[in-house]
């Protein structure tokens, strides 16, 4: 396992992939690392994000022995110096070759721990997952291979207007979040905005100092709070600009929309990048 990663971070990657060997066998294709990992740099906010594709979709029986076992290896949020893990898995079937939109088979988050612990072992309402383009497309771009093929042996390209439909899934749930997750929904729309902006990916501070830089001045303290609270210089507060809140929302939604209608989908010459690589 790679130095750069605390003692603690390492145990815990090495716990996960012991786990999917044991359960997988043969049938386990890669596992990625990727996300704030390896662009940006972990954050007081950050998930280990990993990518799983197996040769097969894994059994009921199986989902439950992963998820008893990642309640034990996932940190929950500030409330543990273990970090929080997210885990995708994919069969490569329902991803290469690449169709829109993609189907996962199991996905472990910390947001899912109370319906675990309930024993609910599937608590999404289906199989599609638009997120898959932006984690395929994550994945090509920069991450580190933890066990098997790299990813550009057994990973699809996604085409550049399905990686924009995949960022746009979610938008006008987001508004609906944005009083009990603030910082996280202003940190999402400023990766969309600067996403659509430029074709490049970048990491929650990037994207918010990118945005700071095209925001009006009065909603400029709103980016730079989000972002410093998710670097952890600052704890999570919103109360001495909550009016402003809903307003600078609503002014990059529209900054969004406005570039939606601009993006020529159909251009042959248009791909993602990442922006921290050519900073």
């Amino acid at each position: 396992m790679t130095s750069i990663y605390s003692l603690e971070i390492q145990q815990q990657l090495k716990d996960s992939l012991e786990l999917l060997k044991m359960i997988l066998g043969p049938d386990l294709l890669s596992v990625y690392l990727f996300g704030s990992s390896l662009v940006g740099g972990l954050q007081k906010y950050s998930d280990l994000d990993i990518l799983v594709v197996t040769k097969r979709a894994i059994t009921l029986e199986e989902k439950s022995r992963l998820i008893d076992n990642l309640l034990q290896i996932s940190g929950i949020y500030m409330k543990s110096s273990k970090l929080p893990i997210e885990m995708t898995l994919v069969e490569k079937a329902m991803i290469n070759p690449w169709q829109y939109p993609p189907h996962f088979n199991f996905q472990y988050g910390e947001w899912l721990r109370e319906y675990f612990e309930k024993g609910i072992i599937e608590p999404w309402p289906n199989y599609e997952m638009p997120d898959l383009a932006l984690i395929v497309t994550q994945v090509l771009l920069k991450s580190q291979t933890l066990w098997g093929l790299k990813p550009e042996q057994l990973l699809a390209n996604v085409p550049y207007p399905d990686f924009m439909k995949a960022m746009l899934h979610d938008l006008n749930r987001l508004g609906t979040d944005l009083e009990h997750d603030t910082r996280n929904v202003l940190l999402t729309y400023a990766r969309i905005w600067s996403t659509f902006g430029t074709d490049a990916i970048r990491s929650k501070p990037a994207a918010a100092e990118w945005v700071m830089n095209h925001l009006p001045k009065i909603y400029q303290p709103l980016m730079k709070r989000a972002k410093s609270i998710c670097i952890g210089e600052e704890n999570e507060y919103w109360d001495d600009i909550e009016v402003l809140i809903k307003p600078c929302a609503d002014f990059m939604v529209e900054k969004i929309n406005a570039q939606i209608s601009s993006v020529n989908f159909d251009d042959p010459n248009k791909l993602i990048k990442l922006a921290e690589a050519t900073n």
